[in-house]
């Protein structure tokens, strides 16, 4: 199921740089959620494995059925929306997993990709939105559910960790122009190509051509480029969503469906 993926140059330093020991891998189908049986394939490839274990009561009833799984008592890696590269810290050493759906895509983007997450690993972060809203996921579904349904909620809440996490990374990938240059050019570029369509979701949400949680997906992808974000997104590029993570969100969504109503 997996094989030890090859990298070398600036891909090799940051990994030396932020997370030495983590196993960068190839993995031989795509997935959105391993089963246990394929997830336990790491096991041959890392130390050891320490699978999660988290409560089913922060999920509301009518929770997509990859959260139910994700949060019951097997061991389960990864969750759709993310991407061509998951990322699991529930091995000794973490993995990062490169699934074949990049093959086609261009070396540059799938390096910066792997990098992203190898930085991502090295955070001290949940892998997942679940263990980052934890039990205000139910608070956050309560506000959303209504409007947007379990699945929107479920892209809403995938996209908030993804801004999250971006406020942080960011402040890395500006320093990486001097040591890490190729990398850094992919990070901007990747931040060029989405400033013309963050810049225009006000005037697509107002007409309906757009949904919301789309919408969100991609004002919080943007929020690791710095990008300025139109209102209401624009409130998740504080200071004050990095200090108080979860109950900040819940809060602005709260806030965000009260102005949408």
């Amino acid at each position: 199921m997996f094989g030890e993926r090859e990298i070398d140059g600036e891909l090799a330093a940051v990994r030396a740089a932020y997370a030495p020991d983590a196993v960068v891998l190839n993995a031989a189908t795509d997935f959105e959620t391993l089963d246990p049986a394929a997830a336990e394939d790491l096991l041959l490839v890392t130390d050891s494995v320490d699978p999660l274990a988290l409560d089913p009561s922060w999920l509301p009833d009518g929770a997509p059925d990859q959260l139910q799984r994700y949060v019951g008592s097997d061991f389960t890696v990864g969750l759709p929306g993310d991407g061509g590269v998951a990322w699991t810290t529930q091995t000794e050493p973490a993995c990062v997993v490169v699934k074949p759906r990049l093959e086609t895509s261009p070396d540059a983007f799938v390096d910066f990709l792997v990098a992203e997450a190898v930085v991502e690993t090295s955070l001290g972060e949940p892998e997942q939105f679940v263990e980052f809203f934890g039990d205000r996921y139910r608070d956050l579904a309560a506000v959303t559910d209504p409007r947007i349904g379990p699945t929107g909620t479920y892209q809403l809440a995938v996209a908030l960790y993804d801004a999250y996490l971006g406020l942080q990374t960011r402040d890395i990938f500006g320093t990486w122009a001097d040591d890490y240059p190729d990398l850094y050019d992919a990070w901007a570029d990747a931040g060029e190509r989405l400033r013309s369509r963050v810049g225009g979701l006000s005037t697509e949400l107002a007409r309906g051509q757009t949904d919301f949680a789309a919408a969100a997906e991609l004002a919080c992808s943007a929020v690791k480029h710095g990008l300025e974000l139109p209102s209401p997104f624009a409130a998740l590029d504080t200071a004050a969503y990095g200090d108080h993570g979860a109950d900040y969100a819940v809060r602005w969504a709260e806030k965000t469906f009260e102005q949408l109503d």
